[in-house]
């Protein structure tokens, strides 16, 4: 009889066992369960989406998961342009995601004003009416990091950045190192520049998600059950990130509008605009003004020498 009870307590115990080992290291909202170990997040109060937890979940299904945790009142988040680059000046939204976790090329946020977006979930067109076209989602090829650090004890060798921040972006993301083609370092203004890049044509990379993953960690607290954030070592001293900026280039230019302006450029504008005008006027005037007194003197000289 003994042994039939520490029989059955042992196995509760080896089932204990298994059901801690059963969480998802890349997504800290995850629920798990097993075995077999399958682990979801919530994209909506009714969606429960699947995750393969060995590699970074989609950034698509990360911000529906953010959107819907704010809905409830949870916790979420709070050096140099490239041509043809730009930022992420829309911030978090709500947006349709295929289901492999990509984005859909056009957005609408619920409402009835749409735009295009590009691989990474940027916008990259203005915002128009539902009839928008967006016959495709254009790839982000290029990723820019600037990176700015906390001071430091001393000079950081630049030699050594680009395979740090290389062996430290394969560590944490699990992306290969050789995608970090340019470093380039102010040590005064203490920034990185980090250029992540991959061929135009590939679709299976998604340098969108690394960048999410990274950006969401430096600004606030990292998507991993590991709450150590992204500080690499670079000879013997510890690279503390204050702050991120990340630029996307896409495979095709952007097609904003200059007649959709924001107020204030184009009030600058219109001020910049008057100016001018007023210089001009101001310089026609007294053009006329110094013509007509040269006039009026030589007038006067020939009424003299009569």
């Amino acid at each position: 009889m003994k042994l039939w009870i520490l029989a059955v307590v042992a196995a509760l115990m080896l089932v204990g066992a298994s059901a801690q080992e059963c969480q998802c290291d890349t997504v800290k909202w995850a629920s798990c369960t097993g075995p077999p170990c399958q682990c979801t997040i919530p994209l909506t109060k009714d969606i429960n989406q699947p995750l393969n937890c060995n590699a970074l979940a989609p950034k698509c299904f990360l911000m529906k998961t953010e959107m819907l945790r704010r809905s409830k009142g949870q916790d979420t988040r709070t050096v140099g342009k490239p041509e043809e680059g730009f930022v992420d000046n829309d911030g978090i939204y709500n947006p349709e995601c295929e289901n492999d976790g990509k984005f859909k090329a056009k957005q609408c946020n619920n409402t009835e004003e749409c735009w295009c977006v590009n691989s990474a979930g940027v916008r990259r067109t203005e915002k128009e009416g539902p009839n928008i076209n967006c016959d495709k989602l254009v790839e982000t090829f290029w990723i820019r990091l600037i990176l700015e650090h906390a001071p430091l004890q001393g000079a950081v060798d630049k030699n050594l950045l680009k395979s740090a921040l290389g062996d430290a972006i394969q560590a944490r993301y699990k992306f290969d190192k050789s995608l970090v083609k340019e470093v380039e370092y102010d040590a005064d203004a203490k920034k990185i520049q980090v250029d992540i890049k991959k061929d135009k044509n590939d679709t299976v990379i998604k340098l969108a998600d690394m960048a999410y993953y990274m950006e969401r960690e430096i600004k606030k607290t990292p998507m991993f059950v590991d709450q150590n954030k992204f500080a690499p070592m670079v000879g013997g001293q510890k690279l503390n990130f204050t702050n991120i900026l990340v630029y996307y280039v896409d495979a095709e230019p952007p097609t904003f509008k200059m007649n959709r302006l924001a107020g204030g450029v184009i009030a600058a504008i219109v001020v910049v605009l008057l100016i001018v005008a007023a210089g001009l006027l101001l310089l026609f005037f007294w053009n006329r003004r110094n013509k007509k007194y040269r006039k009026t003197q030589q007038t006067e000289r020939e009424m003299e020498n009569k």
